[in-house]
């Protein structure tokens, strides 16, 4: 994943000074993309340890439809504390756009479409979904807990735009991520990506093909500038291999034993604070 600690020097280097929503400060910039192949390898992080239990339940959460942090937190994962009302809601996010978005005429899941598609017109230039719907969107002035009892999202998407493309029996995606935490958040929408990218060719009889990560705001935060220092200075190990140990009825089938991640053998983690 060199593309990714080369976005990490890009800002260090090139990033101006920034306020945000949380008051920590950034440093930003604008506009950048990389790619990675799946066939080198799956896009694990060997600079610094990641959670795949995390990354793999949160995405299984999202197919889910689920909005509630219960399920998170049965299946190991914490991530999504902090933005949760007591009871553990989070309003309309991700994976109630992603499954059951609002129309008049009812809701329409578009995971399914995305599918459906795959299998049936794969050279479309319309498969893709998103999860920016303007009329849940946050009000910045109230707390994310405030706006859940108001019946917006928590927080809006910040990975919000996910498209797909076949050719040669590969199934490629891209990604938009509007704004990202480059040193905690953007490791885990790759993975993501690249788990939910072998789902998809598996479920669509694709192979895997290349993944591709386009940015608007891109920053890391000013208490995580040493984090990413003690980072860069490690050197890369061999990316590991996922295997899906067995395919289900539907994409929603899958659980997280059914992944397999062979020859992760990374640096270890370095801790850093969530900006909230």
């Amino acid at each position: 994943m060199n593309p990714y600690l080369d976005l990490l020097r890009d800002i260090l280097d090139n990033g101006v000074e920034k306020g945000d929503r949380t008051g920590t400060g950034t440093l930003s910039v604008f506009g950048r993309q990389y790619r990675h192949d799946l066939a080198a390898g799956f896009p694990l992080l060997t600079t610094k340890k990641l959670h795949f239990r995390s990354i793999a339940n949160e995405l299984l959460w999202f197919l889910r439809g689920d909005t509630n942090t219960r399920w998170l937190k049965d299946n190991g994962v914490s991530i999504w504390d902090e933005w949760a009302t007591e009871s553990g809601d989070l309003g309309p996010i991700y994976g109630a756009q992603w499954t059951a978005w609002p129309t008049d005429d009812g809701p329409v899941n578009q995971i399914d479409y995305v599918v459906e598609t795959l299998r049936n017109n794969p050279d479309s230039r319309r498969i893709l979904f998103h999860g920016w719907n303007v009329g849940f969107l946050p009000d910045e002035a109230m707390t994310p807990q405030d706006n859940v009892r108001a019946g917006r999202m928590a927080l809006p998407p910040c990975h919000l735009l996910y498209q797909f493309y076949v050719a040669g029996g590969r199934l490629s995606s891209q990604l938009y991520i509007r704004s990202s935490d480059s040193f905690l958040g953007l490791p885990y929408n790759t993975a993501s990506l690249a788990l939910l990218t072998h789902l998809l060719a598996q479920q669509c009889d694709l192979q895997p093909g290349e993944i591709i990560v386009t940015t608007g705001d891109s920053h890391i935060y000013l208490n995580h500038l040493e984090q990413v220092r003690t980072q860069l200075a490690r050197e890369p190990r061999p990316l590991p291999t996922l295997h899906l140990r067995r395919r289900p009825a539907t994409i929603y089938d899958y659980s997280f034993e059914d992944f397999e991640v062979r020859g992760y053998d990374p640096h270890p983690p370095i801790p850093a604070p969530v900006a909230v």
